[in-house]
């Protein structure tokens, strides 16, 4: 270090911004129980006369916003008061790692929060469900008997190997071949030629009608499962949609009150800078 040259001291006072984050969350905390305790005060079910959703959600809003910068301001306040700074930008400074503690510890507190009864509802949610299968497998072994699965596979086959006229087909024959055709309408999205013949002649046999009525009928329902598709998707994307502009209204939200915190914590630090005139005047008056 050249000689002469002005030596700087740490001018961070841990401490002091510890206990300011200190304040700022168990302040907020306490005007947001506080505001919990007003909310339920306003729901009266006998008489009918409880604000609606919208309205509690807004005003649930706004003071949980209100507490935590107010909660912030007086943390800020804390800790410039606490390091003993006189300069303004250290407080500043102090009142941004206030804000920035007092987020991170609340990040943490929450997520163990959420974190502990997700597992709590987990458990106790594995534990009915287990109970209720143990119960119907139960019922089930009891009322009914056991079923090869080897004996499903041949129903099946003997179902899809019945007689190629459909006129000569039973009701389960012909429907088993149906559900088939249409499985492969559903993987390939298209039919052809054969399969579509196929289709309309079973139809035909299945419900006593003519073949051009049933090509037909099969027509109107491919019409209709498209339109019932096409809406579907309709819908989805809608979803979709409504959900992300939910997610960035929330995100942008979010950010604005993280600002609203930093600015309210820097308030309050620079309100709780030492005045140095002052004090000089008040020990000589002293």
């Amino acid at each position: 270090m050249p000689e002469g040259a002005p030596v700087l001291r740490h001018r961070i006072s841990w401490g002091a911004i510890l206990a300011g984050a200190l304040v700022a969350i168990v302040v907020g905390a306490s005007l947001n129980i506080l505001g919990t305790g007003i909310g339920l005060t306003a729901v009266d079910a006998q008489a009918r006369d409880t604000p609606g959703a919208g309205t509690m959600g807004i005003a649930g809003a706004v003071w949980l916003v209100v507490s935590n910068l107010l909660g912030l301001a007086l943390g800020g306040y804390v800790a410039a008061r606490l390091s003993g700074t006189s300069d303004r930008s250290d407080a500043t400074l102090h009142g941004a790692a206030v804000w920035a503690t007092a987020f991170l510890v609340s990040a943490v507190l929450l997520g163990n929060v959420v974190s502990g009864a997700a597992s709590t509802a987990g458990s106790a949610l594995s534990g009915v469900m287990g109970t209720l299968s143990s119960g119907a497998g139960q019922v089930v072994r009891s009322a009914a008997p056991q079923v090869d699965p080897s004996q499903i596979a041949e129903r099946a086959r003997a179902a899809l190997s019945g007689p190629a006229d459909p006129a000569r087909m039973t009701t389960e024959q012909r429907g088993a071949a149906i559900t088939e055709i249409l499985g492969r309408r559903i993987a390939g999205g298209e039919l052809s030629g054969d399969d579509r013949t196929r289709l309309n002649r079973l139809v035909a046999a299945e419900a006593g009608i003519s073949e051009q009525d049933a090509a037909g009928r099969v027509q109107a329902y491919e019409a209709q499962a498209q339109q019932t598709a096409q809406e579907a998707e309709r819908r989805a994307r809608a979803a979709a949609d409504a959900s992300a502009k939910a997610a960035s209204i929330t995100a942008f939200a979010l950010f604005a009150a993280l600002a609203l915190g930093a600015i309210a914590a820097i308030v309050g630090a620079r309100t709780g800078t030492r005045d140095l005139v002052y004090l000089a005047s008040r020990r000589s008056a002293a």
